[in-house]
């Protein structure tokens, strides 16, 4: 690819008109007027130089590569957890996802196309402050979200969707309106993916159409993304994130710290910084200074940016799922290294491609490309190009596909997920119609707090269910291609239900996405740029944050509150952004429809305007509607939204460790959700205290101390370069080793709990009674009175009798294999795994 105009141009009208300014035009001519290679290779126009077979190669490659990681997903997760193929998993990776893991995921579905290409635009417009505003306006997003993530825990652990909490507390109406602002959002967010990446392919490889990039991007998302799910999203992810920063350094590398970097003109901070010195900068910026954080149009895209992605992070399902992936602690601090080493993406990268493209503009003596290939993302090509050729182009060409795969895959999980969950299970082929979310889904009776004694729910869940073992035995030895149909009279029924899910989720993945292709071709034709569709998405989806921020929150949120604050805060939004674009020459006209309406003054005040009224209306008629509000009907509140399980592995099991639950098996029992908020209690302080002191530095006091620098000399100049790059690289150091670091470990963890199901011998006091099929690895010990007992002896054994101190009964719950419950004769029930 080849960048518009020449170097060494005799006018330059870019660089200010004073004595040191006017030497550097002069040295530029000097440098240029001779033979160059810079100067010989440019022309009139953007060319690419990749070819169609090198991208098809590499999205190929790549593609097998992730489906092969998703193989090794869902074989870990049978030799390590011996968990098999169920719906859950594939939306949740089995709830235990580590630390490192949810961050690196984090990381990649909040680096789109646009983080890499819009956040290099704006530094090209607004100097300093673009790169700042745009990652500090983005990192926020995902700090805050910690909050939303361990509240989703503690008071909705079984859920898997946000929009089952809204089902459950609020009903269909309220559900189905936040149905549409979700799949709204999906829409949004997929289409700025495509946009984004598609433009930058088209530009770098010959030949390579929209249409040919869309089936070709398509596929290699929904290929790997099928045969793994969300556990092969985040070992995709890994991967995917790791290259996107290895990349990220080299080209920092290259334009700071490489000599001779584009014949001469960059290889410094110095060099770099006497380009931007003298280059005239846009009005509104102090001075006209490219060096500078008091840029009025930079401030202004700094508060859209703030306002539009609360959208697209809290109304997206893709974030809550990696909530739901993690348990409280490790989902909560995943965030919040996930937000900060997210802000390293932006921030590094713009202040390093951004930056060279107004220094190499400023050396070529106008822009190197047009305002439109600006805004469609073409800042990072055109300066990869002119510094490292073709390789530099290739490097881009592979970071914009990392970025679209890894995003594109969640989207595609998180539609998936809500056709699931929230459309076919809930209104299209429900299991069973219930009124009353208290009721046992699997028997229809009454269960927990309102159950009567007489007539109440005995289910449990199917992980020591008998039968349910058989019936899996007897399906994994049938040959034939139908299996045999489950047995079970507790659970057959409902897995034969779960069983169609699981085939519906495929096809949902599949028509997820294909339905990228047209929306993609729809947006293409209209002419939306990815910057235009970046600032307007706050406008149409801000109005869903506070209310559903509210929903994990407040008691007094009601469903009419929730749906008048959404749908009015979009209306009002809406109304003032067209009413400001109309005040401009050509007003809402077709020809200056897109012009208009995407300018600084007309998305911001639609953004903020979205987004505070529907808090407004959301806030002011929940008062209204709750101005007093006894404490029983508030308790009451989280109760139903606690009912949200899944009755074949219940959410009491998966924390049956933290929560030391007594009887996790059983449906009708849990702990109360004071255990809970106490047991969470710290991964909450760490939420909210982390969340809130980051956000504050990262809008507040940082840019606040930066306006007392004014312009940059060359010394602050260079601090600022290399505090990014420093960024940079210990983020790269945190997001390559923690994640293997973690698994290693979850792995070390997880065999030795396999291996020493209660392995200890105790000294014999009290007679307590075992129940269950007792399915141990082999030539696991256990006290018989006396005996060593191996898996074959206890294959066919119901009941054991064995000998446990009275000191040991709070210590073996803490081992994962056990559930514990006393009954009224005070016995001891203890399964095991």
């Amino acid at each position: 690819m080849t960048a518009k105009g020449s170097f060494g141009t005799n006018s330059n009208s870019f660089l200010r008109n004073t004595a040191e300014c006017v030497n550097l035009s002069r040295r530029l001519q000097e440098i240029f007027n001779g033979s160059s290679w810079i100067g010989n290779k440019q022309s009139n126009k953007l060319e690419a130089s990749l070819e169609g077979w090198e991208a098809v190669l590499l999205m190929a490659g790549f593609g097998l590569f992730a489906a092969g990681l998703a193989q090794v997903f869902n074989i870990l997760r049978r030799y390590f957890y011996q968990s098999h193929d169920n719906l859950d998993t594939a939306f949740d990776a089995g709830g235990k996802v580590s630390v490192g893991l949810t961050a690196t995921t984090i990381v990649s579905q909040w680096t789109w196309a646009a983080t890499l290409l819009q956040s290099s635009a704006v530094a090209s417009k607004y100097g300093i402050s673009g790169p700042f505003w745009y990652a500090s306006g983005a990192t926020v997003q995902i700090l805050l979200f910690a909050m939303l993530s361990v509240q989703l825990k503690i008071r909705a652990p079984g859920a898997k969707t946000f929009l089952q909490l809204i089902k459950a507390r609020f009903g269909t109406k309220a559900h189905l309106t936040f149905c549409g602002y979700a799949f709204l959002t999906n829409m949004i967010v997929t289409a700025m993916l495509m946009l984004g990446g598609i433009a930058v392919m088209t530009t770098l490889v010959r030949g390579f159409s929209v249409e040919y990039g869309m089936l070709v991007v398509v596929t290699v998302i929904g290929t790997y993304t099928w045969i793994g799910g969300l556990g092969a999203t985040f070992y995709v992810s890994y991967f995917n994130t790791a290259l996107i920063f290895i990349i990220m350094l080299i080209f920092a590398f290259a334009v700071y710290n490489l000599d001779n970097s584009v014949g001469g003109l960059l290889g410094s901070t110095e060099k770099v910084y006497e380009l931007l010195n003298c280059a005239v900068g846009p009005e509104g910026n102090e001075n006209r200074s490219y060096l500078t954080m008091l840029s009025q149009n930079g401030l202004i895209f700094g508060i859209i940016n703030i306002v539009g992605n609360f959208g697209t992070v809290f109304v997206d399902q893709s974030y809550w799922q990696s909530s739901v992936a993690a348990k409280p602690k490790d989902g909560v601090w995943g965030f919040l290294a996930g937000g900060l080493v997210w802000f390293a993406v932006p921030f590094t990268f713009a202040t390093t491609m951004g930056l060279a493209y107004v220094a190499l503009s400023s050396a070529n003596g106008k822009p190197l490309l047009e305002p439109n290939q600006v805004d469609q993302g073409l800042v990072p090509p055109v300066v990869a190009s002119l510094i490292m050729g073709r390789f530099g182009e290739f490097l881009i060409l592979l970071m914009i596909l990392m970025a679209v795969t890894s995003t594109g895959s969640a989207e595609v999980i998180a539609v998936t997920s809500l056709l699931v969950y929230d459309v076919y299970q809930f209104y299209l082929k429900p299991f069973r119609t219930t009124t009353d979310v208290n009721s046992c889904i699997l028997c229809g009776k009454q269960r927990g707090r309102w159950a009567n004694p007489r007539d109440m729910c005995i289910c449990e869940s199917m992980t020591f269910c008998k039968p349910c073992k058989e019936d899996d035995r007897s399906r994994n030895n049938s040959k034939r291609p139908v299996k045999p149909k489950f047995k079970c009279r507790t659970h057959g029924e409902f897995r034969e239900y779960y069983e169609i899910l699981g085939g519906l989720k495929n096809w949902c993945m599949l028509l997820s996405s294909l339905a990228i292709i047209p929306l993609t071709a729809a947006l293409n034709i209209t002419g939306i740029s990815l910057g235009w569709l970046y600032l307007f998405m706050g406008v149409l989806i801000g109005s869903a944050v506070i209310p559903i921020s509210l929903c994990v929150f407040s008691e007094r949120l009601t469903g009419a509150a929730m749906m008048s604050g959404a749908i009015g805060g979009s209306v009002v939004g809406l109304t003032t952004w067209m009413s400001i674009a109309s005040q401009y020459d050509g007003g809402l006209s077709s020809i200056s429809f897109l012009e208009n309406t995407g300018k600084e003054q007309s998305m911001l005040w639609g953004n903020v305007v979205s987004i505070l009224s529907g808090g407004i209306i959301t806030i002011v008629v929940s008062i209204i509607q709750n101005f007093r509000m006894d404490s029983s009907r508030k308790s009451e509140i989280w109760e139903s939204t606690r009912d949200i399980d899944n009755p074949l592995f219940p959410w009491t099991e998966l924390y049956a460790r933290e929560l030391n639950v007594t009887g996790a098996n059983k449906l009708g029992n849990r702990p109360t959700l004071e255990e809970v908020e106490k047991t969470f209690r710290s991964a909450k302080w760490i939420a909210n205290i982390g969340a809130l002191v980051l956000t504050l530095v990262l809008i507040i006091i940082w840019p606040a101390g930066m306006v007392a620098a004014n312009v940059q000399n060359h010394s602050s100049f260079r601090n600022w370069v290399r505090i990014s790059q420093a960024w940079a690289f210990l983020a790269a150091l945190f997001i390559i080793i923690i994640p293997v670091y973690n698994e290693m470990m979850t792995f070390k963890e997880q065999r030795r709990l396999n291996a020493t199901v209660g392995d200890s011998i105790v000294e014999p006091r009290k007679v307590r009674e075992v129940s269950g099929n007792l399915a141990t690895p082999e030539g696991t010990n256990l006290n018989k009175r006396g005996s060593q007992l191996t898996l074959k002896d206890m294959e066919n054994t119901e009941k054991i009798i064995i000998t446990i101190p009275d000191e040991e009964k709070n210590v073996i719950p803490k081992v994962q294999p056990f559930l514990v419950e006393d009954s009224e004769e005070d016995t001891l029930n203890r399964t095991l795994k």
